[in-house]
């Protein structure tokens, strides 16, 4: 898997405002309504990571689950980071 471009990373940051790029990664933070509505988003994000075999950085704190995807094997940020994310924003939005 390889890198993603400028162009692909400003392109992706620009329709998931959400998100943001730090070097080779992005996060996100979302907030729930407490601390059981955030461990059923990350027991669906968990399922969804395992179905795409590529895991993220989960910090729970509360109501608040922060998500970070890099792609570790490449060193970088690539396309299964932003696949990865859009299908944990879909899973929020349910």
């Amino acid at each position: 898997m390889s890198r993603l471009d400028e162009a692909t990373r400003a392109e992706f940051l620009a329709g998931h405002s959400d998100w943001a790029l730090d070097g080779e990664s992005i996060s996100r933070t979302y907030a729930l309504r407490d601390f059981k509505e955030s461990m059923a988003f990350v027991t669906q994000v968990a399922l969804a990571a395992e179905v795409a075999d590529h895991h993220p950085d989960i910090d729970i704190r509360w109501n608040k689950v922060t998500v970070v995807l890099s792609t570790h094997s490449a060193g970088a940020l690539t396309a299964k980071d932003t696949d990865l994310a859009t299908e944990f924003d879909s899973l929020y939005s349910r």
